[in-house]
């Protein structure tokens, strides 16, 4: 037994085919939460959507120790945001009940149209101290929140397994969550790019 477990290949060749649709590798440092292949609009998704107003939905993405991280991405699908009022991203920690790292600016009534992706910068860059599963965040308070592009997701099932998108919080308006505190899982998880 390797410290591959019980596979024998060579792991860059199993993955080919998910490399081999993204074209050439970003020549910046970027992290996702998920592959950019499957990808659909959360609309498309009877009865898992990714966004509640005033409720913050959570994934988790791999980073390294040494990774500094300046800003999140996430992109709207087909539905715009109607009447915003409030909006922001957030990082939280790896930590069992993971805290506030940094949050963006809250973006307020800041139009966010369909099929479009929004970059918004944290408060601080943040440098990451230990390698881990951390949290990317999103809150949209509005009379319509966006539909998000992502991906449907299988809930955990073996014990200790994490959510692949999770809801927390209730009434959020400007400020994000001291920390995430009683996630409920979610069968969409938002497509997040960590730059």
């Amino acid at each position: 037994m390797s410290n591959l477990g019980a596979f024998t290949g060579i792991p860059r060749d199993a993955l080919a085919s998910i490399f081999a649709t993204d074209g050439k590798s970003p020549t910046t440092f970027a992290r996702t939460n998920l592959p950019r292949i499957g990808m659909y609009d959360s609309a498309s998704d009877s009865g898992n959507v990714a966004l509640t107003t005033q409720i913050m939905t959570s994934v988790p993405i791999f980073l390294q120790a040494g990774d500094v991280v300046t800003n999140l991405s996430f992109r709207s699908g087909a539905t715009a945001a109607g009447t915003p009022t409030n909006w922001w991203f957030a990082l939280y920690s790896n930590a069992a009940t993971p805290a506030l790292l940094a949050q963006t600016a809250d973006q307020t009534s800041t139009a966010w149209a369909a099929s479009t992706t929004k970059t918004v910068a944290l408060a601080s860059a943040q440098t990451i101290r230990t390698t881990g599963i951390y949290w990317a965040a999103i809150m949209v308070k509005a009379t319509t929140v966006p539909t998000l592009v992502g991906a449907g997701v299988a809930p955990a099932i073996a014990t200790g397994e994490t959510s692949l998108a999770q809801n927390s919080g209730s009434a959020l308006t400007a400020t994000a969550p001291a920390t995430i505190a009683s996630p409920t899982a979610q069968l969409f998880a938002p497509y997040c790019l960590i730059t």
